[in-house]
């Protein structure tokens, strides 16, 4: 009887989850189907759930017969690896100090990062044009890295931190006495046991540089240098919004997504849980 219990509420938690991913499905389902659906079909009333017609002419449009938005794709793709290579190559010293050795005013930091991660971005925006206009960073890749870094890395600081404290506390001194010094027991291992939380990292901060707008609109004002994101909103005009191109190119935008979570899952899973029992 027991037994039967459990059989029947495994089976009631798989039919809620199946129709839950459904729910969280359907708008990426849309968005494919809104993108090779023809633009006269676009608006009929009631609207059809599957596609009639099937047409490629927006992804023809957008990426042969005019390349500018791959150009866009190609200005992302260097915002977000830069954001993810400086982002790595501060946060995880910073999270290492921060988790295992003994500094004076550690709470402070943490409060102050936790405190830098609740500002939306839109406030550091005006601030940051204002500097980098001085120093001659409006309209370049460093300029969009470095405001998306700023912004990613109090985030990265506070993901990677608890897999720093999940590791056994006499690893360093027990490489000290093989001959290690700090930097070379942190470089030789203490870095490769956290690779699931630089990956999970490195995943997010690729997805600050991706998804960026904010800075993207307001750190620049060439089309040499914008972001994908700047590229969407060219469909979006005063008289009405091109939906099958901005779905076609939004389609190619999520790509990138997909595919990196789909083969990053395992690391990007063990990231988030490592160090979850210890804090």
């Amino acid at each position: 009887m027991m037994n039967q219990r459990a059989q029947w509420k495994g089976a009631g938690m798989t039919v809620i989850g199946a129709v839950i991913t459904l729910l969280f499905l359907f708008p990426v389902y849309w968005m494919v189907k809104t993108s090779i659906t023809p633009i006269t079909d676009l608006f009929s009333s009631p609207p059809h759930f599957g596609v009639l017609n099937a047409t490629f002419t927006a992804y023809y449009d957008n990426f042969i017969h005019n390349t500018d938005m791959l150009r866009y794709i190609g200005n992302s793709f260097i915002i977000a690896i830069g954001t993810m290579i400086m982002s790595l190559l501060f946060a995880t010293p910073a999270a290492y100090a921060l988790a295992r050795l003994d500094l004076k005013g550690k709470s402070m930091i943490m409060i102050l990062l936790l405190a830098i991660q609740m500002l939306p971005g839109i406030m550091m925006a005006m601030p940051l044009f204002i500097m980098f206009s001085k120093v001659h960073l409006v309209n370049s890749y460093f300029g969009l890295i470095l405001a998306d870094m700023i912004h990613a890395l109090p985030f990265a600081v506070l993901v990677l931190r608890p897999s720093f404290m999940a590791l056994p506390k006499g690893l360093e001194e027990a490489a000290k006495i093989d001959g290690c010094n700090q930097f070379t027991a942190f470089t030789r291992i203490i870095l490769p046991l956290v690779v699931p939380g630089m990956m999970t990292v490195a995943v997010f901060c690729f997805l600050f540089g991706w998804g960026d707008f904010i800075f993207g609109l307001t750190l620049t004002t060439e089309d040499s240098v914008r972001p994908l994101t700047l590229g969407l909103y060219r469909f979006i005009g005063q008289y009405g919004t091109e939906w099958n191109n901005l779905m076609a190119v939004a389609t190619l935008a999520a790509l990138p997504i997909i595919i990196i979570f789909i083969g990053l899952q395992r690391y990007v899973v063990g990231g988030i849980t490592a160090g979850s029992m210890k804090d």
